[in-house]
């Protein structure tokens, strides 16, 4: 297995003897490095706007790549607000904020000019971005199904492969020439970094997939390889490269590509996301902005999703909301206002149920329900969206107090009325008035303090006549 690793070494050495620098994308590059270094320095608020906008990138489609299910916009919501929104396994929530925190560890890393990177830093940052030990799904070497305990920050102990798009199997470094072929690809890269002889984006995807074919650790590997091939970008004062989740397929197929000796369609490819990095630091230090042509939409979802954790929705009035509303609150407030009133009833001669719709009156409760319903047929027929109940109320007439014959009398008890404007319906009672929005409903303590200061309101009248 050696042996196969040795010949990348073999095939790097024939392409840095016969790679021309002056094709693309490495004309390109350059030609941004140059055009970037007349810009700088940036302005602080534009680097400030860079960083943010690098880091969301970079920790969302890392993850994503790798099945974090969190979208762009939740790995926002999680990274700048430190929230939460929807149903996720706890644990990509755990591992997008570590993964965000070894970002922050490479770029520590890249600061220190004169110091390499260590097996004991990449066994560390494995570490970091997988939190913490877990258990996984997994299969022997003869297909049966597994799980086994992944440790974080030690080499893999059994052995690890893919399966390919076409069945076959690919097999990475054995378990015990894992710290063989690490130890070789440290000691590659110090002398890499010495000689000089390979320009930051060349040596940062070698390092990449030298690092990713080993697949040293039994988790976390493709992250790591993406993190330690920007601590180069870092190092050499670029901007990171971001390897998009939507781009995925062509990711795998240069990696693909590289497994079958092409390490220039792979070095080319890490090269083609560099040009998108440096484009958008040229575009932001001209102020022209950090946005890509999809960041509108990205921004108007987060915005849409933080509304919708902190604000109440508002339903526009129709018929039929205003049925439904009906149907499930006020006809029960209406009943039980008619029945607390029933009590004083036998002390009277004529009581009477009074109900109102858009100030037209009826008796009884059923007069109103029907009343409702053909106005929502109606509208429901015509397709109509808009309103036409403007308004509804219930009152209790008690006439001709029995128990008072020289001076009969009457009482017209404190309404209910319920009026209906665009977003919000008010319940009326007593010179007293509450609001709601169409998405809300009367507490039940609301509902008790309306039906009793209506009630009081009428025996305080009959007391005092």
């Amino acid at each position: 297995m050696i042996e196969a690793f040795h010949k990348i070494d073999e095939k790097i050495k024939v392409l840095k003897e016969a790679l021309p620098l002056n094709m693309e994308p490495f004309t390109s590059i350059d030609k941004r490095i140059e055009t970037l270094k007349e810009l700088l320095p940036l302005d602080k608020e534009i680097q400030a706007k860079l960083d943010k906008k690098f880091r969301l990138e970079f920790n969302y489609n890392s993850n994503h790549i790798e099945g974090n299910t969190l979208t762009y916009e939740e790995t926002e919501l999680l990274l700048i607000f430190d929230q939460t929104k929807d149903n996720h396994v706890y644990r990509e929530y755990e591992e997008m904020k570590a993964h965000d925190v070894g970002l922050e560890m490479i770029k520590q890393f890249a600061k220190e000019k004169e110091r390499s990177i260590t097996e004991t830093d990449i066994k560390n940052l494995n570490k970091i971005i997988l939190v913490r030990p877990f258990w996984k799904d997994a299969k022997t070497p003869d297909g049966q199904k597994v799980r086994r305990q992944i440790q974080v920050g030690h080499y893999k102990e059994h052995p690890n492969s893919v399966k390919l798009s076409n069945g076959e199997i690919f097999e990475y470094a054995s378990v015990s020439d894992t710290p063989i072929l690490m130890g070789e690809l440290i000691r590659w890269f110090r002398e890499e970094e010495e000689k000089k002889e390979l320009s930051p984006v060349i040596l940062a995807a070698l390092l990449h997939y030298k690092f990713v074919r080993i697949h040293p650790f039994d988790d976390g590997n493709g992250r790591v390889s993406r993190l330690l091939m920007n601590y180069i970008f870092y190092k050499n004062d670029l901007p990171p490269v971001v390897i998009k989740t939507e781009d995925k397929k062509n990711y795998l197929a240069a990696l693909n590509r590289a497994d079958v000796g092409d390490l220039l369609s792979f070095i080319k490819y890490i090269g083609a996301q560099l040009l998108w990095s440096l484009d958008l630091n040229i575009r932001a230090a001209r102020g022209k902005g950090v946005e890509d042509a999809d960041d509108l939409e990205k921004e108007i979802t987060v915005f849409k999703k933080q509304l919708k954790a902190t604000s109440k929705v508002s339903i526009r009035s129709n018929d039929k909301a205003i049925q439904r509303l009906y149907a499930t609150e006020i006809k029960k407030l209406f009943e039980e206002f008619e029945q607390k009133h029933e009590q004083f009833f036998e002390l009277f001669f004529n009581p009477t149920v009074f109900v109102y719709l858009n100030n037209q009156h009826g008796i009884g409760r059923d007069w109103l329900d029907e009343a409702i319903q053909k106005i929502t047929e109606k509208s429901t027929s015509k397709h109509d969206e808009s309103s036409s109940i403007n308004n509804i109320m219930i009152d209790v007439f008690l006439d001709d107090y029995r128990y008072n014959p020289k001076g009969r009398f009457s009482i017209s008890t404190s309404v209910i009325k319920v009026e209906f404007e665009s977003f919000v319906y008010k319940i009326i009672y007593n010179d007293k008035t509450i609001e709601k929005s169409y998405s809300e409903v009367l507490s039940s303590t609301e509902k008790k303090q309306i039906i009793n200061d209506c009630v009081k309101n009428v025996f305080d009248q009959i007391k005092n006549l």
